[in-house]
């Protein structure tokens, strides 16, 4: 039994699995998007979250520590000067994993692991920042001033039915 053994050993050797993670560290952060197996997925993320963190740091001794793992330097200037300021505003969470259907060989599910670009988050909700400022009001008290106080050119609405009346009455 593998009581307290956190992680999968996907069928390889210590030195196997850190060989496979490193290379599978470096395309992900040279194309910032790989397919690959959903376990394989699964453990590769804690790794790349915890090197994005790094990268915001941004000082000599993370990158040191990411040049443990990431051989290749221009993806590590890659990483801290694209990557991990675009995620810079996030506290975590800044990869995505997608199903991505089965294998045709062996009927392996298969995933499509990606980091989660907040330039498209960020347009969207200043989007709907403005429609909702161009819109309605937010509050109950701002709703409540508004009709108390209308534009200004027009009659208000009480006065106006009032006015009717008083002609109806007249004839």
């Amino acid at each position: 039994m593998r009581h307290q053994r956190a992680g999968r050993k996907l069928g390889r050797t210590t030195s196997h699995r850190w060989a496979m993670f490193k290379n599978m560290l470096t395309s992900f952060f040279e194309w910032e998007k790989i397919e690959t197996t959903s376990a394989k997925a699964k453990e590769l993320r804690p790794l790349a979250e915890k090197i994005i963190t790094l990268g915001k740091r941004g000082d000599l001794a993370a990158r040191r520590e990411v040049l443990k793992l990431i051989a290749n330097k221009k993806i590590v200037q890659k990483l801290f000067n694209e990557i991990a300021p675009k995620v810079k505003s996030r506290l975590g969470g800044y990869t995505r994993i997608v199903r991505a259907g089965f294998r045709p060989g062996d009927c392996a599910p298969m995933s499509i692991i990606e980091i989660i670009s907040e330039e498209k988050g960020a347009e969207k909700k200043k989007g709907a920042k403005k429609k909702q400022a161009a819109g309605k009001p937010k509050t109950k008290a701002a709703k409540s001033v508004k009709k108390d106080r209308p534009s200004e050119g027009a009659p208000k609405a009480k006065e106006a039915s009032e006015e009717k009346k008083e002609e109806g009455k007249a004839f």
